[in-house]
């Protein structure tokens, strides 16, 4: 399956972020891409810099108008289609929201973000609730979402760093995981701690590639973005990639320029790596009770 990966700078105009985006699935299905997946809150600039009430006035319904257009957009061209949303799902109750919109132009299913971060720069848990189950029947959170191209384990940004997480979805049965992404530098740091930034994010999730079997895609924003309140901002470090169980690059973006990345995947790839390399089955269950505990005193 050819997969592809959106890479995109934003600006303060909700409609032009929105119909580049578009713009940008359509040049990834042209060339082959049945699957096609935006980064982290790619209709607006990265608002979390700072705490602003009138910001919630971003957020929409889920189904709402940009659910509507990837989903008609999706039918078009008979690709799902992988967003990243600012959910309003109730008056004082918001969400980071990914969707999945299906080749037919329904929406497949939704995943919101259950790790919410709260650092300078980063401050999510002024806008976003933590996700739960509610829309996936009674599951957990951490649920798959079927499609016509497989079950998405769909997990967004701070999300990545979470081995618990990614287990979860790969115990639930996911055939890939996928994670819409909006992280960066702090211009301020010097070039040594922001190489081993990087490196600590690609690592980690190509870890939990290896750790599951499972290919793994990432769509992270680029460009600089200033903070609304001073001159300071965040450097977006890009470098979107998709990976396969072992993880192998099979295709990666640079720090600072758009991109539609494109790779092909292997789906019987995992079986014949899962049969080399059985985590799953020498996973010592009983004796992982500790793991619920939020530390062990």
């Amino acid at each position: 399956m050819r997969v592809a990966v959106i890479q995109q700078k934003n600006s303060a105009d909700l409609n032009a972020n929105l119909d580049h985006s578009l713009s940008l699935i359509r040049q990834a299905a042209s060339q082959g891409a049945e699957l096609v997946m935006l980064q982290e809150l790619h209709r607006s600039l990265y608002f979390c810099q700072t705490e602003d009430t009138s910001v919630f006035d971003l957020a929409e319904s889920i189904p709402g108008p940009s659910t509507d257009q990837l989903g008609a957009l999706a039918k078009e061209l008979g690709i799902v289609i992988v967003g990243s949303l600012f959910e309003k799902r109730a008056t004082g109750l918001y969400h980071n929201t990914a969707v999945v919109l299906e080749k037919d132009g329904s929406l497949a299913g939704i995943y919101r973000k259950m790790h919410i971060p709260d650092d300078p720069g980063f401050y999510e848990k002024f806008y976003f609730t933590p996700g739960d189950a509610d829309f996936n029947n009674g599951r957990s959170g951490f649920s798959p979402i079927p499609t016509s191209v497989g079950k998405l384990g769909l997990l967004v940004c701070w999300d990545q760093w979470y081995p618990e997480a990614a287990r979860l979805m790969a115990l639930a049965g996911a055939d890939l995981l996928l994670y819409p992404t909006a992280i960066g530098w702090d211009p301020n740091d010097d070039q040594g701690e922001q190489q081993r930034q990087l490196d600590a994010w690609i690592t980690i999730q190509r870890a939990h590639g290896v750790a599951n079997g499972l290919p793994v895609l990432v769509a992270n924003r680029t460009g600089f973005e200033q903070s609304p309140a001073d001159e300071s901002g965040i450097l977006f470090w890009g470098n979107s990639f998709v990976c396969g169980p072992q993880g192998e690059f099979l295709a990666q973006a640079d720090s600072g320029s758009e991109q539609v990345l494109l790779a092909d995947i292997d789906m019987q790839r995992s079986e014949s790596v899962r049969r080399i390399w059985p985590y799953l089955r020498d996973r010592r269950v009983d004796a992982y009770g500790d793991l619920s505990k939020r530390y062990r005193d």
